[in-house]
């Protein structure tokens, strides 16, 4: 009888053996990985976006011979998720885009770099798509802006910077992009349009120009930089119509929803461009990618901010006191059944960790987003796979902490001293060295099926 048992263990043995072919007995992980064939898909996908040639990476991961270089550091920094950067808590929310490693993935990785990190295919090459300054699709049109030269030593630099542009007839914008050509450089970027009805600006108006400036946009800017209509007046404004942040990849929604018609002349206008501290001397020359479409908008967008410059109060008021972790949280009741598509948190350096969640008015959440480790660095708007509908009555809520300790690597201060939101020009200082609390979301008016519209970006083409 007892044979009978063993035949029984040696075929159930011999069959896993078969069964598992060239990979190992962890599910989906190759015995002998190879970069060409399983390591390299895994990196174009979740790492090139930003390690590659003018990527907003420090260096670029396009050529074997850089990734075998660095293949420890790699292993090492994916296996305890550190890289590919993508703060937001996955098992909390999903998001278009995620950047986030499976299990599977994170062990092919570890194993290729233990067995000697071999190249496999020699041929392969990564082939950047040609419109790689686009996280979107190639643009329509490309607006370029002034070059910003930045000294070693900067602290923090603030313009203002236009571009005006004229088309051939008026037309839809679907998207617009901006992208830096030093990424990781500006700290954030404001943008707006101007449009000029036909007959109201003269031809011939400088194309771009810039001032530098410790304040956002008013009447002296508007004349400093040509940007009056001819009597004087100031132009239509098309309120935050683009913006960036470290991390930032354009937005293209559904046809018909969001996007502006623009007239034949109008006015790509960068507020408050702010370039955070630099440790070299370099020049970053900035585009706007505008991408156009023949639907016009129908549903138009908006945007709700809580918390700092927002429509909700900060309690207790954000003051973060030396060596000191504290929480703060800024809560808003919205009036109006609302669409929300993307959602932006946004603290400083001292933040620790960001919450955002809905009430309904029956009491159920709705989740929103949760960082548990905030980076300062990576600061992206986060577009809904589907649209996520907030019924009118329902308390939208966010929380964050702040580490004014040594412990946080981000510390401005040593030792650290005192931060706070700081107000000048009636707003809060947008220096990377004082404080903010902000949570903004981008939404439409509800309509019944939104939840069913999907939000993914449509593949981009070479």
């Amino acid at each position: 009888m007892k044979y009978k048992y063993l035949y029984i263990i040696v075929f159930v043995l011999v069959t896993l053996t078969i069964g598992c072919g060239s990979e190992s007995k962890e599910a989906g992980v190759p015995e002998n990985p190879t970069f060409g064939e399983h390591v390299a898909p895994i990196l174009a996908k979740n790492c090139l976006p930003c390690h590659r040639e003018n990527g907003a990476a420090p260096f670029s991961l396009e050529r074997f011979d850089a990734v075998k270089k660095r293949a420890k550091t790699i292993a090492k920094v994916t296996l305890n998720r550190i890289m590919p950067p993508w703060p937001a808590d996955p098992n909390y929310t999903h998001f278009v885009g995620e950047k986030v490693l499976t299990e599977q993935e994170i062990s092919t990785i570890q194993r290729w770099v233990e067995q000697g990190a071999v190249e496999g295919n020699a041929n392969y090459v990564y082939v950047a798509p040609q419109h790689f300054r686009s996280s979107i699709r190639k643009p329509d049109l490309v607006v370029p802006f002034d070059s910003v030269s930045l000294r070693e030593g900067d602290v923090d630099r603030f313009f203002i910077s236009k571009s005006q542009v004229q088309l051939n007839r008026k037309r839809y914008i679907a998207a617009l992009e901006l992208v830096p050509s030093s990424m990781g450089m500006i700290h954030h970027a404001n943008g707006h349009l101007l449009l000029y009805p036909e007959g109201t600006k003269k031809k011939g108006a400088r194309t771009t120009g810039k001032i530098e400036t410790t304040r956002g946009v008013n009447t002296k800017s508007f004349e400093q930089l040509n940007l009056l209509l001819d009597d004087g007046s100031v132009p239509m404004r098309v309120h935050s119509a683009f913006n960036y942040l470290p991390g930032v990849e354009g937005i293209e929604y559904p046809p018909g929803i969001g996007g502006y018609e623009v007239t034949r002349d109008f006015a790509a206008v960068m507020n408050d461009v702010h370039y955070g501290p630099s440790d070299t001397n370099l020049t970053d020359k900035p585009v706007l990618n505008v991408f156009f479409t023949d639907v016009a908008p129908k549903r138009a967008t908006g945007e709700l901010m809580l918390g700092t410059n927002g429509v909700s109060k900060i309690v207790p008021p954000l003051v973060v006191p030396a060596n000191k972790i504290t929480k703060h949280s800024t809560r808003y009741t919205i009036d109006a059944d609302i669409s929300v598509l993307t959602i932006n948190p946004h603290l400083h350096q001292l933040g620790k960790s960001f919450w955002a969640f809905a009430i309904k008015p029956n009491g159920d959440t709705i989740h929103l987003i949760r960082i548990p480790r905030w980076n300062f660095n990576w600061q992206y708007f986060y577009t809904f796979k589907t649209m996520v509908r907030i019924p009118a009555g329902s308390e939208i809520v966010a929380i964050a902490e702040f580490d004014n300790t040594r412990a946080n690597p981000y510390n401005p201060n040593n030792p650290p001293k005192t931060v706070a939101e700081r107000w000048e020009f009636g707003g809060a200082s947008m220096r990377a060295s004082d404080e903010m609390f902000q949570f903004i979301l981008t939404y439409t008016a509800y309509q019944k099926g939104d939840e069913s519209i999907s939000l993914e970006r449509k593949k981009s083409k070479p």
